[in-house]
């Protein structure tokens, strides 16, 4: 039988080999997939959120505080952010917006 510990550290290595931890759609047209706005940041920018759970810190020379794609799929964003160095929350926008 497993401890706490052991539970958490199993939990957490988990997700360490996928790197798409959070999205979060902020798109007024749900449906509309072909062509979006996306941006990354490492998900522990979430950390100081209220009611967020605590992503681990990154290496620093890893990590990514800000990144954008333009006119991508949500395909195209999701694939694009689970390739990151780091665990990172993906942001969708409508295309035009969220920059």
């Amino acid at each position: 039988m497993l401890g706490v510990a052991a539970v958490a550290t199993f939990a957490t290595h988990r997700y360490l080999d996928q790197m798409l931890w959070n999205i979060i759609d902020r798109r007024t047209r749900p449906h509309r997939w072909r062509e979006v706005n996306a941006i990354i940041e490492a998900t522990e920018h979430d950390n100081s959120c209220k009611d967020s759970d605590q992503a681990p810190s990154s290496d620093p020379s890893q990590r990514v505080d800000y990144e954008a794609l333009e006119a991508v799929s949500v395909a195209e964003a999701v694939q694009w952010a689970d390739g990151k160095p780091c665990p990172v929350t993906l942001y969708l926008y409508d295309l035009g917006a969220g920059f």
